[in-house]
């Protein structure tokens, strides 16, 4: 259905990094899919699996009015010919507000506009059984797909990286794809989360989605003492940026042919250059998981008046 294929490792030569004989990779999830693209293919896959083996209607899912992971939801059922509900954030909105909510219509996700206080509600189960009688036979995804089968997808990703590498560098929003990296990491790797969220519980967040999936306490606790969460790189919170973020991710497109978005990669290769800046790195072979989420860019150039790319 998807061509994983796409998702090449490609070694890129930093010099400062170079001259410390720091191997630097980047796993291309970006190319995976032009609207189903890097962590969002990862997360739906078993979750349309689920669906397509329980002979459910479509996916009902959740998010803001630039999701990435809306967009994707409703390319991929596209693609296998299942419905799509997308429950937006935002009762001023319409299906014609931006891009993004758009081209879910075009691709045919009914969208459900709620209020951002509605939107609250979402994790209580009684509105969760609300919603399930307001639309039967679809299956349920967490917003940005943050559930075991989620994980699972992207536990995957480390099954592809044909290198040996000492650590794993990614961007964290709902630590599912975190979850799912450290799952598949050997004991020697490490992984490095760099959260997109200011003032965000990583850690907690990640415990309460593997205690949910039933993992067992003594993994946990190994597997954590090889998790640092990076947590100064938010840039003021999420969907935040500054001028300082906007002119690094301008050039390093100009020096890597390498594009980043302001949201979440820029961020987490702003903070993995940062943190390579300490010595213990010298030697070591790291790896930077490109998660995709380029579709909201050009507003966002809109917006500041600053092209990119």
């Amino acid at each position: 259905m998807i061509d994983l294929s796409n998702s090449f490792l490609q070694k890129i030569e930093i010099d400062k990094l170079s001259q410390r004989q720091i191997s630097f990779y980047i796993k291309r999830d970006d190319l995976i899919h032009p609207e189903v693209s890097g962590n969002k293919w990862r997360k739906l896959k078993y979750n349309i699996e689920v669906c397509l083996s329980g002979k459910k209607e479509g996916v009902i899912t959740f998010g803001g009015a630039y999701s990435n992971h809306l967009l994707a939801t409703a390319s991929a059922c596209k693609m296998v010919g299942l419905k799509s509900i997308g429950v937006v954030r935002g009762d001023e909105l319409t299906k014609d507000s931006n891009h993004t909510l758009r081209r879910c219509s075009e691709l045919g996700m009914e969208l459900k506009f709620i209020s951002r206080e509605e939107y609250r509600m979402i994790p209580d189960k009684s509105y969760l059984a609300d919603l399930a009688h307001e639309f039967p036979n679809m299956h349920l995804v967490p917003e940005g797909g943050a559930n075991y089968y989620g994980m699972i997808g992207c536990q995957e990703i480390v099954k592809e990286i044909e290198v040996d590498f000492n650590a794993v560098f990614v961007a964290q929003g709902t630590t599912t794809t975190s979850c799912g990296l450290l799952l598949g990491l050997k004991e020697e790797q490490e992984l490095l989360a760099i959260p997109v969220l200011k003032g965000f519980d990583s850690v907690n967040e990640m415990k309460a989605i593997f205690r949910y999936s039933g993992i067992e306490e003594e993994w946990l606790s190994n597997a954590f003492s090889r998790l640092t969460i990076l947590k100064d790189f938010h840039f003021n919170g999420y969907a935040k940026y500054t001028d300082e973020l906007l002119s690094f991710i301008r050039d390093f497109y100009l020096k890597y042919n390498l594009k980043l978005d302001p949201v979440y990669t820029g961020k987490a290769m702003y903070g993995m250059i940062k943190e390579l800046e300490n010595e213990k790195w010298n030697g070591k072979s790291v790896v930077f998981i490109h998660t995709g989420g380029l579709q909201g860019v050009e507003s966002i150039e809109k917006k500041v008046g600053v092209n990119l790319f």
